[in-house]
């Protein structure tokens, strides 16, 4: 393990005690001579030294910010001639700004290096030659594949949030739509993951029963709850590869459809008497509630209504769980942030060259939110949850033992 000589200057030693944002000072200085230190050891000689050893000149720094939990860190990453200097101090929040650089350089295959090269400048500070473009997906895609194919089988996944989004990919010289296929579970101990990521020609049956039989292939087990929309072909799928589990309609994307089935003059009352319904203490009150509903606008809104009787068990399921459990598990919403984050970069990209680049970035960005994730706080305290599971299970004991003895 290296060691390093660090020093502290008194005015950052002061204010890490004196004002906000001092930790952070004190960690950017240090992670600051850190850097300083591995470039000299790379160069074997230290700045303006000469001697025999020297292995290159330093070329100046360019200014990189890492948002960590002590807050933001202004750093001086040394560059030096030959370009070949990196380090793996922050390599995990590197590696989706390398994807994300790839597809950029494979988007603009047949532009003219010029503005190539003007497009990589801005976003790092340099420029990449096509043979530097395939060294970095060499070291890039082992890791997220490897990412993408671990085993899950440490865990349980009592808890899992299924979503897809359709981006657009240029194959055999044709732009096809494919969707991304995307899974977070939440463990346990209540960690969220995210499970992985797979590609489908389209949101079908075939696809979505591929992708949770990769999962369970890779050990996925113990899941309980699974929130999804409604689409056809993921519903049948659940059907098929979870049977047994309760499956939990998302309600944000129920909410829509019950509005696009209502008169406009009459949406902002629906949503209040809807929302009334979701947000009931249990599954006795929320039916009450859909039966007044029911009554009161069979005639103003008969679309809503049918949309309501059709939906109601799936769209309450979660009523049924703990009350801490129910605004985290009621919506599909924590991964369509997810899905937001990846729209910021394709947005840039708009089509992808190919297949290999929509895993590369995506994730390489997954694999670096589901480390925080994993190394943050917990999501949820599953204790309440894990008691209420075994309440669950001796109260079925009685009927099951009657069953049996008839």
């Amino acid at each position: 393990m290296a060691q390093y000589q660090i020093t502290v200057d008194d005015e950052i030693l002061e204010g890490l005690f004196q004002r906000d944002g001092g930790v952070a000072k004190l960690v950017e200085s240090v992670v600051n001579q850190i850097l300083q230190a591995q470039v000299q050891e790379h160069l074997k000689a230290a700045p303006y030294e000469r001697t025999k050893e020297r292995q290159g000149y330093r070329n100046g720094t360019v200014t990189r910010t890492l948002t960590t939990r002590v807050g933001r860190l202004v750093l001086r990453v040394p560059r030096v001639r030959n370009g070949q200097f990196s380090t793996e101090l922050f390599a995990r929040y590197q590696r989706s700004e390398q994807a994300f650089i790839i597809a950029l350089m494979e988007m603009v295959n047949g532009v003219s290096t010029r503005d190539v090269a003007k497009v990589t400048e801005q976003l790092c500070g340099t420029t990449f030659s096509k043979s530097t473009v395939s060294e970095l997906c060499k070291r890039l895609d082992p890791i997220v594949q490897g990412w993408n194919n671990r085993s899950l089988a440490e865990h349980r996944y009592p808890f899992l949030l299924v979503d897809a989004l359709v981006l657009r990919i240029r194959e055999e010289g044709r732009v096809r739509s494919r969707a991304a296929m995307i899974a977070v579970g939440i463990n346990e101990e209540g960690y969220r993951e995210i499970l992985g990521l797979m590609l489908g020609d389209s949101e079908s049956e075939a696809s979505w029963r591929e992708f949770f039989a990769w999962l369970k292939n890779r050990g996925l087990r113990g899941v309980d709850v699974v929130v999804s929309d409604s689409h056809g072909g993921l519903v049948k799928a659940l059907q098929t590869e979870f049977q047994g589990c309760t499956w939990q309609r998302c309600q944000t994307h129920f909410m829509r459809n019950i509005l696009d089935a209502t008169p406009k003059a009459l949406q902002k009352e629906v949503y209040k008497r809807v929302r009334a319904i979701l947000d009931a203490p249990d599954l006795k009150t929320a039916r009450l509630l859909m039966n007044e509903f029911v009554e009161e606008y069979a005639e103003k809104a008969p679309k809503a209504v049918k949309v309501l009787e059709e939906g109601f068990d799936d769209v309450t399921a979660v009523l049924v769980l703990p009350d801490r459990y129910r605004r985290r598990l009621r919506t599909t919403n924590g991964v369509e942030r997810l899905n937001e984050e990846i729209r910021r970069r394709e947005r840039v990209i708009r089509i992808f060259p190919n297949r290999e680049s929509v895993i590369r970035l995506l994730g390489a960005l997954l694999m670096e939110i589901d480390e925080t994730w994993t190394t943050g706080h917990r999501y949820l305290n599953m204790d309440e949850y894990w008691q209420w599971k075994k309440e669950q299970q001796k109260s079925t004991e009685p009927a099951m033992l009657h069953v049996v003895n008839a």
